[in-house]
């Protein structure tokens, strides 16, 4: 008899929840997850082997603890006067959504974000045992500081997750808006950055808000424009208090020296990195302008991605591309579709899937 997960003296709070996840196929062109499609640079590749391996002569012994020159990596990547004291890093910028979740969430606590946003916000928070308050966007899916300021007083959030640009939506949030919800919560409030490298360049990132506001946090991640999602590398900036409390929490050693390694030199290399991101910002826009073509509705995106609207029967629009060899996602919003920027080639193989299967209502 097979046992069954209902069968298992599970948490109470965990019943009925699904494991986040996207689907996963062998199709020639995925453009589902968010990835940076572009391969690590062949010169970045070496050094960064050569760093795994140096590290791999002494893997007998722990890593460092406190992956220092790690944090002084990102602290100089970021600038912005910024020290490691101010810098802590996880396997993933979820691990580090978890530990803030770990340290000042949890059971009787209360994490709040606008809806649509993030899916991992809410997994997470009712992992830890917090309960998940939903916000609400404007049609846009943008935020109105005035109003975002008026539901975090209401909600009384001991947490707010604020995905600045927005995933699944791409949209962008102003630091007008960040400023109001800071001032209206006495909560920590994350700013999840995790596709800032694509907004454009003249934007300021909400980093120029952390000083004088201890309890302002801004997430970050290599997965993205650093094209190191397989790595599992992400990091926040806080004030060195916050740093603090989350080695409360964290796990001893949780950052290999492996992966110390790998991202320490994959920094090094940070201006040949990121000239990817003007290659995807390029195919970002031009999936746009051909989705507005074709009758779709896109939204302003700041991020590697973009989200349509005006599709009459989502599924069809999915399982059409599929039998193309593309896959895309499907985010859950009602005659929606959301299609990752890869390389030219990748975008061309999916508009031209798209214009086959038909046009929008």
């Amino acid at each position: 008899m097979t046992t069954r997960l209902e069968d298992l003296p599970l948490r109470d709070d965990l019943r009925g929840m699904t494991p986040y996840g996207a689907p996963q196929a062998a199709l020639p062109v995925a453009l589902n997850v968010n990835e940076n499609t572009h391969p690590v640079p062949e010169e970045v590749a070496d050094d960064i082997l050569d760093a795994v391996a140096l590290a791999l002569r002494e893997v007998n012994r722990y890593p460092d603890r406190e992956f220092t020159g790690l944090r002084e990596g990102f602290a100089q990547y970021l600038g912005h006067g910024l020290e490691a004291a101010n810098i802590w890093a996880a396997n993933g910028s979820n691990e580090v959504l978890q530990h803030m979740l770990q340290a000042f969430g949890g059971p009787g606590r209360r994490a709040f974000g606008f809806a649509p946003t993030y899916s991992m916000y809410p997994l997470l928070t009712r992992a830890t045992g917090a309960e998940w308050v939903a916000g609400r966007r404007r049609e846009d899916f943008t935020v109105d500081p005035e109003d975002a300021a008026r539901q975090v007083a209401d909600a009384g959030a001991d947490v707010v997750f604020l995905c600045a640009p927005n995933n699944p939506t791409g949209t962008p949030m102003g630091l007008d808006a960040i400023r109001a919800v800071y001032d209206a919560t006495d909560g920590v409030v994350i700013v999840d950055e995790a596709y800032q490298e694509f907004a454009p360049r003249e934007e300021p990132s909400a980093l120029t808000l952390l000083p004088g506001r201890e309890r302002l946090v801004v997430s970050r991640t290599m997965s993205k424009a650093f094209a190191f999602a397989g790595a599992r590398v992400g990091y926040l900036a806080a004030d060195p208090a916050v740093v603090d409390a989350l080695r409360l929490v964290r796990l001893p050693y949780h950052l290999s020296a492996l992966t110390q390694a790998a991202a320490t030199a994959a920094l090094q290399h940070a201006p040949t990195m990121l000239r990817m991101v003007d290659d995807i910002v390029a195919q970002r826009d031009r999936i746009s302008a051909t989705l507005q073509a074709l009758g779709y509705r896109p939204y302003e995106s700041w991020t590697n991605f973009v989200l349509f609207g005006g599709v009459d029967d989502p599924r069809a629009v999915w399982d059409g591309l599929y039998e193309r060899g593309v896959l895309i996602r499907d985010v859950g919003i009602p005659h929606h579709l959301r299609v990752t920027a890869g390389t030219e080639e990748e975008t061309t193989a999916f508009l031209d899937a798209l214009a086959s299967v038909g046009s929008g209502a």
